[in-house]
Order: C-alpha cells, then structure tokens, then sequence
C-alpha cells in the first residue's frame, strides 16, 4: 500500500518488479498481479459498511494485456453514490453482488492488467 484513506474510500498499491514478484521469463508473476489488487475492494467495503454488512469476495477476473517490466500501479475509489446505492439495495436484508474494475499501469498510465472483482454484500437484519 502506497495509500489509504482515513475513511477507507480511496486506496493506492505499488507491485515493484523484484525476486519477489518476478517470473521465469523476467516479468511480474500473474500471481503477484493478482494478489496485490485481490482484497482491496472487499477491505474498503468492510470498513465503509461497517459492522452492519456481511462482504465477501464472490468472484474474479484478470486480464492481461502486457508484461509487467517495471513497477505497476493501481488506485481503487469508492464514492458516496456506490455506497448509498449498496446501502439501497441491501435494507430488506436482500443481497446484492457489486463489480468493481481496476487497472495495473506502469509510470506511464500503460495498463498491463486488467482486473473485474465481483462483491457480495448483505446487510445483517
């Protein structure tokens, strides 16, 4: 993490390409992709919702578009019109599912890897 906001509604990771990060054929493992962007939205979720909510990651998608060769970015928002909107649909209690899309780009805004997460959320009655 590279930054997260007080109330939880904007987060900024960084993925430096090292030993760590790196596959076989030098670039950023699709693992490491993944997982740097993989509990964002749910974390945000939690913390913006409170005690109230039952979140879950429910399901996930990444495509990439090109070879990770140096440090990636991703920067993940939520606003007050999401959360009202989840707050909405959720007060009887009903379930809603949430997507949420991200990007890794490089220092330049190339993006090297798209990502879709889907949320479930529940209001506890």
């Amino acid at each position: 993490m590279t930054y997260i906001a007080a109330d939880f509604r904007e987060v900024k990771i960084k993925l430096p390409l090292t030993w760590r990060s790196r596959n076989a054929v030098g670039t950023i493992f699709g693992g490491s992709m993944y997982a740097a962007v993989d509990p964002i939205y749910m974390i945000m979720l939690m913390h913006c919702l409170g005690r109230d909510y039952v979140v879950w990651d429910k399901t996930a998608s990444i495509r990439f578009r090109k070879p990770g060769r140096s440090t990636l970015f991703a920067t993940f928002h939520l606003d007050d019109a999401e959360l009202d909107a989840i707050r909405t649909a959720t007060a009887t209690g009903q379930p809603v599912d949430r997507t949420y899309n991200v990007d890794l780009l490089d220092g330049e805004g190339v993006v090297h890897a798209s990502v879709e997460k889907v949320i479930y959320v529940k209001r506890k009655i």
